[in-house]
């Protein structure tokens, strides 16, 4: 019984460390996959439709990171979680006007790298 138990738990660990972080299995349906390299995102030019968007984010690079969404005068939408290298994560913006976006990584140096790109709403 013991045997069998301690084989049990053990399995229970194995699969609990192979599951990502953050997204809770995998990409949602309806939501736009990013891939974070670095030092740029795939694709860099998106477009949605305007409300509530979600962003699957796939921090594929070395390097921590997040996507920030900034309107036409630069002001802030939302910012995503620090995502780390290897992991991935859904990331939702609430009643996304139409209109054109900016988008980037605000780690330090990343958007002067190439690490940015366009968000049109529809």
């Amino acid at each position: 019984m013991r045997t069998t138990l301690a084989a049990g738990l053990a399995a229970i660990a194995i699969l609990a460390a192979c599951g990502g972080s953050g997204g809770g299995g995998g990409q949602p349906a309806g939501s736009t996959k990013v891939t974070m390299t670095d030092f740029q995102f795939d694709p860099s030019t998106i477009s949605v439709a305007h409300g509530n968007v979600t962003f699957w984010l796939v921090n594929s690079g070395s390097q921590s990171h997040d996507m920030s969404i900034r309107d036409g005068s630069g002001n802030t939408v939302s910012t995503s979680e620090l995502i780390s290298a290897g992991d991935s994560t859904a990331f939702t913006v609430n009643n996304l006007a139409a209109g054109s976006y900016t988008f980037i990584c605000t780690q330090p140096g990343h958007a002067d790298l190439g690490m940015k790109g366009t968000l049109t709403v529809t």
